[in-house]
C-alpha cells in the first residue's frame, strides 16, 4: 500500500499567522487567550476567546487577490491564508501534474458571517456557502478533483484527514488538500455553548482554560484555521519533495451514546485511539507522545485519561500526554488540522508543546501532563485526537519518515 505523507502545512491561529509563528509561541508557552473585543459580552457568561489578530488579513493577501478575498467571510479568509501557505511550503507545481488527481478537503462547521459582517450585504449568498473554501481553493490552482466540506463537530477536519488518507490509498487521488477552519467568536456560538454549560466563564485569561486540572470549568473557544498537503509517497518522491512524516494511521467512529458527553469510562475513545494504532501497524507500546483532546470540561478530561490508561495499561503514566486548547483555544471544526501540525512540528523538532495553565492537579487525573512548559524529547510517533458532539470520534497517528 502506498504510504500517505505530509509535505505541506500552513496555520492561523491567535498565537500565530504562519506555521512558523504558531510553533515558536507554543513552544515559549505563550496563551492566545484574552478579553473578548469584537463583540459586546454583555449578555453572555463567557469574557474571554482565542481571537486570531486582524494582522492575519495580510496573510491572506500574501496568496490571494483584494477582489477574491472581498467575497469572503473572515473565517474563510483564516482558511485562505492557511491554503496558501501550505501551498507554497510543499513546493507543489499543480502546472506540472495531473490536476484531476487533486482533491480538497475542509472541515467546515459554520463559515458564516460574523455579528461585524451583517451590516456588509455584498457577495451574502457566496460568503454563506460552507463550501466556499474548498471551492476557492480549487479554482485559484485549477485543480479539478473533488472538493468538498466536512462537518462532524470539533472532529470535523481529523475526519478530513482520515478521509483523505483513504482516498490516496485506494489511488483516487495523488494529492489532498486538507484542513479546517473556526468560526467561534460570535453572538450564538458564545450564547450557544453558554447554553450548554460547556464553556469557562472565568473571566481571567490566565486560567479559564486549565486542562486536567483541578478546578477546570469547561473550554474557551479559539478562531483559527490549518490546512495541511497530504500525498502519495511515490508522487512526493517523484517530484523531490520534502517530507515532513507520515500519517501511518487514522480511524473516525461514532459512539453512538449521546449528543454531548462521551461514553462512560472513555470506553468509545480507547476504541477508536486503538483502532487508529492498529490501522497505522502499531502496538500501544510503540506509541511517544499524545496530543489530547483535552477540552478542560469535567467529562472529556476524565474519560480521556481513563482511555488512555485503558489503551497503555502499565505505560500509560511514561507517556506525555498534553492539551494546547489552554493556548490556542478550542478552535472546533479547526482543531484536528491545528493539532495535527502540532504533532507533526512535536516529531520534526523535538520539543513537545505544553499544556498551559496547569496548577492544582486533579488527584483522578494522574497522567504526564506537560504542565506549563515545552519539553525536549525526540519522538518517533504521535497520536491525535478530536472527540466532537454527537459521538463523533477521530484519531490520528503521525510517524517519522525514514
Amino acid at each position: 500500500m502506498n504510504r500517505v505523507v505530509i509535505t505541506g502545512l500552513g496555520a492561523v491561529t491567535a498565537i500565530g499567522n504562519t506555521v512558523s509563528e504558531y510553533w515558536e509561541n507554543l513552544i515559549a508557552g505563550k496563551g492566545g487567550i484574552s478579553p473578548i473585543t469584537r463583540i459586546s459580552t454583555e449578555e453572555h457568561d463567557t469574557k474571554v476567546a482565542a481571537q486570531v489578530p486582524d494582522s492575519f488579513e495580510a496573510e491572506a493577501s500574501r496568496y490571494w487577490k483584494k477582489r477574491q478575498l472581498s467575497a469572503t467571510t473572515r473565517a474563510t479568509r483564516t482558511g485562505l491564508a492557511s491554503a496558501g501557505e501550505a501551498v507554497a511550503d510543499s513546493g507543489i507545481d499543480f502546472t506540472a501534474c495531473d490536476r484531476s488527481r487533486v482533491a480538497m478537503i475542509y472541515g467546515v462547521i459554520d463559515n458564516s458571517l460574523e455579528d461585524a459582517e451583517l451590516d456588509k450585504p455584498l457577495n451574502i449568498t457566496l460568503r454563506k456557502m460552507p463550501s466556499e473554501l474548498p471551492a476557492m481553493v480549487s479554482i485559484k490552482y485549477g485543480l479539478t478533483g473533488a472538493a468538498f466540506n466536512v462537518s462532524t463537530a470539533c472532529a470535523s477536519s481529523a475526519y478530513a484527514m482520515a478521509l483523505a488518507k483513504q482516498m490516496i490509498e485506494a489511488g483516487m487521488y495523488d494529492t489532498v488538500i486538507v484542513g479546517g477552519v473556526s468560526n467561534t467568536v460570535t453572538h450564538s456560538v458564545i450564547k450557544g455553548f453558554n447554553q450548554l454549560l460547556a464553556m469557562s466563564v472565568n473571566p481571567d485569561p490566565e486560567t479559564a482554560c486549565r486542562p486536567f486540572t483541578r478546578d477546570r470549568d469547561g473550554f474557551i473557544m479559539g478562531e483559527g484555521a490549518g490546512t495541511l498537503i497530504l500525498e502519495s509517497e511515490q508522487t512526493a518522491k517523484a517530484r523531490g519533495a520534502r517530507i515532513y512524516c507520515i500519517l501511518a494511521g487514522a480511524h473516525m467512529d461514532s459512539e453512538a451514546y449521546n449528543m454531548t458527553a462521551p461514553k462512560t469510562d472513555g470506553a468509545g475513545m480507547a476504541q477508536t485511539m486503538a483502532a487508529a494504532l492498529e490501522n497505522a501497524g502499531l502496538q500501544p507500546e510503540q506509541l511517544d507522545y499524545i496530543n489530547a483532546h483535552g477540552t478542560s470540561t469535567n467529562l472529556n478530561d476524565l474519560y480521556e485519561t481513563m482511555a488512555v490508561k485503558s489503551l497503555l495499561g502499565e505505560r500509560a503514566k511514561q507517556v506525555p500526554v498534553s492539551s494546547i486548547k489552554a493556548a490556542i483555544g478550542h478552535t472546533l471544526a479547526a482543531g484536528g488540522a491545528l493539532e495535527a501540525i502540532a504533532c507533526i512540528k512535536a516529531l520534526e523538532t523535538g520539543m513537545l508543546p505544553p499544556t498551559l495553565h496547569y496548577d492544582i492537579p486533579d488527584p483522578a487525573l494522574d497522567l504526564d501532563y506537560i504542565p506549563n512548559t515545552a519539553r525536549a524529547q525526540r519522538i518517533r510517533t504521535a497520536l491525535s485526537n478530536s472527540f466532537g458532539f454527537g459521538g463523533h470520534n477521530a484519531s490520528l497517528v503521525f510517524c517519522k519518515y525514514e
